[in-house]
């Protein structure tokens, strides 16, 4: 139990403001949890992992230039 929890001032705080140190706790463990699967895994959880055998878009050499011209 927290200290703060028996003063009346901070009911009315988490009446008017909401319980910020609850909400700030939870995402501390959200974070905690993520960050132990990204040490575990090496991806943060739901990433998509590259697919090695799908061939890397083609990079056309001269841009400028019109489909179907050649540089000069």
């Amino acid at each position: 139990m927290h200290v703060f929890q028996d003063a009346p001032i901070y009911h009315r705080l988490v009446a008017e403001r909401g319980d910020v140190p609850a909400r700030v706790r939870d995402a501390a463990e959200s974070i905690r949890r993520e960050l132990e699967s990204i040490m575990r895994t090496g991806q943060p959880p739901g990433a998509a992992r590259p697919n090695l055998f799908t061939p890397a878009p083609q990079v056309r050499q001269n841009s400028a230039l019109p489909p179907g011209s050649l540089p000069q």
